[in-house]
């Protein structure tokens, strides 16, 4: 089933969207990139691994402009900044992960970029503010007003990350194919659910196309 599909999966913080994304990939059999995508980024970019986790979903304007020199590449651009090289580099990571297939993509608006794929499949995975609290409790090894404080540091800094880079609302239902709650079906039903999923939309592409 699993073929030269693409799924993304956006996430807020504590969530379990990363663990989501390790089980679906091991079920289909895809490769999984989350952190493991800087690592990539760096070696086919040459820019310090370390300077791409600095600067790692943090909202610039460079995005936006990778995808209009992607449409347009005659245009002529000056000022490419370190910022801007980290997020040409990553964009074009993903635009090439996005050609090959057979992947999980979390976070870096991977959804946006690759928005065009008819093989990509969005996600957002989201859940109450106690599951997120819990699990970053017990991750985290800190106290509940220390976690509440991460998770809200990290959800305002993805959120500033895609709202900024793209053309969408981070989180909002419209902005992806699929929004599940880890907190309503735990992460074991969440991957069920993109599966059956993911099933339906090829049995409808095949009838259709029948």
């Amino acid at each position: 089933m699993a073929g030269n599909m693409i799924i993304t999966i956006g996430r807020e913080f504590g969530s379990g969207g990363h663990e989501v994304g390790r089980r679906l990939a091991a079920e289909l059999g895809l490769k999984l990139y989350d952190k493991e995508l800087l690592k990539m980024v760096a070696e086919e970019s040459n820019i310090c691994e370390q300077v791409l986790r600095d600067y790692d979903e943090k909202p610039t304007n460079s995005l936006l402009y990778s995808i209009v020199m992607d449409v347009y590449p005659s245009m002529n651009y000056v000022g490419n900044t370190l910022s801007q090289q980290v997020s040409q580099a990553q964009y074009d990571t993903i635009r090439k992960l996005g050609e090959k297939g057979g992947c999980v993509i979390v976070g870096r608006a991977a959804d946006y970029i690759l928005r065009d794929n008819p093989h990509m499949t969005s996600v957002f995975i989201h859940s109450s503010m106690r599951f997120r609290l819990d699990r970053v409790m017990e991750y985290e090894h800190i106290d509940e007003a220390k976690a509440r404080e991460m998770i809200l540091r990290a959800d305002k800094k993805r959120a500033s990350f895609y709202n900024f880079q793209t053309e969408k609302k981070w989180g909002a239902v419209s902005s992806y194919n699929l929004s599940l709650d880890t907190s309503d079906i735990g992460i074991d039903g969440c991957v069920k659910m993109i599966e059956a999923y993911l099933g339906q939309k090829a049995e409808y592409r095949r009838s259709s196309k029948s």
